[in-house]
């Protein structure tokens, strides 16, 4: 297995030294890809190449974010005609002593994508503000539902390796270059039946101040997965194939809305006037709800038990 490791270096002068320094000798290739950054991370990773042979050096013109980087990183590696190719930052926040536990099942053909999980890490969650905890879970919750990967956690951890032949099934163009990068990977997967497997790790924290802010996540990434969310629905249940759950969403989401806006009518209706409404202007809709939202249950459940998997 011929395996590379891509670092996108931003204002990471202090730390890429080591980050490289502490890659395990099973690398066979250091992708580093500067992304056009303002402090002396070139000189340094220049100098580090001239003792280390492994070490690649890509350089961008114009910032591309992370997920330019790594896009700029994928192609070098699929040129390298490596197998495995991992992502870690260059802010030293990743151990690299888990490169082994992250390459195995792909060499065992037991997954396509391996990442880190540093929720099973529960002394590190008890120190995380309580805030911070349930914005995690909500963005987690939104991110399962949008790329149909149920079964992982930490879906943001973007500490990861993955096969090469599943990385070139992927289509590039819709893999997002700045912060939406580690959950547009995820999507893209899904369409191509990526297997991915989680690695618990412990959380690892520098000082390294994360460039996110809690305003971009809770105004940008809720529409973006939303869209992702429509388009895996339409793609998987209604264009790829038609199943149990494709009926169940095709009758349920027109009863639950019909019941709901006939409901909402008629209440404000009868409310204004100020009388009773009808028995049966109260149980049609009632029933109709119902039975839509059971059928969009039966839906879900039918996804959530359909993650791509190995037989």
């Amino acid at each position: 297995m011929i395996i590379s490791v891509i670092i996108p270096c931003y204002n990471v002068a202090r730390h890429i030294e080591d980050v490289i320094n502490n890659l395990p000798d099973q690398v066979d290739y250091i992708i580093t890809v500067n992304d056009r950054s303002p402090d002396n991370t070139e000189s340094i990773i220049l100098q580090l190449q001239q003792k280390n042979k492994k070490i690649i050096y890509l350089k961008h013109e114009v910032n591309q974010g992370v997920g330019g980087a790594m896009l700029s990183g994928f192609k070098k590696s699929l040129e390298l005609n490596c197998d495995i190719t991992l992502k870690m930052d260059g802010d030293n926040q990743m151990d690299p002593s888990y490169i082994p536990v992250l390459i195995e099942p792909l060499i065992n053909n037991k997954a396509d994508f391996t990442k880190g999980n540093r929720f099973r890490d529960f002394t590190a969650l008890k120190k995380m503000p309580i805030g911070r905890r349930i914005g995690n879970l909500g963005l987690s919750f939104l991110i399962k539902a949008a790329s149909g990967y149920w079964n992982i956690f930490d879906p943001t951890n973007g500490y990861f390796a993955i096969k090469n032949e599943t990385l070139q099934s992927m289509n590039f163009k819709k893999i997002h270059n700045r912060y939406f990068f580690e959950s547009s990977m995820l999507i893209e997967l899904y369409h191509v039946n990526g297997v991915i497997q989680d690695v618990p790790m412990k959380a690892r924290y520098g000082d390294e101040i994360s460039g996110l802010s809690k305003t971009k996540t809770l105004f940008e990434f809720p529409p973006k997965l939303f869209a992702a969310f429509l388009r895996r629905i339409a793609l998987k249940y209604f264009l790829y194939e038609f199943n149990v759950a494709s009926l169940f969403v095709l009758f349920g989401l027109p009863l639950f809305i019909f019941g709901s806006v006939y409901g909402i009518v008629n209440f404000i209706k009868y409310a204004s006037e100020k009388i009773p409404a009808p028995t049966g202007t109260v149980v049609i809709p009632t029933l109709l709800i119902t039975l839509g939202f059971q059928l969009l249950l039966a839906a879900a459940n039918y996804d959530i038990n359909n993650y791509p998997k190995r037989d």
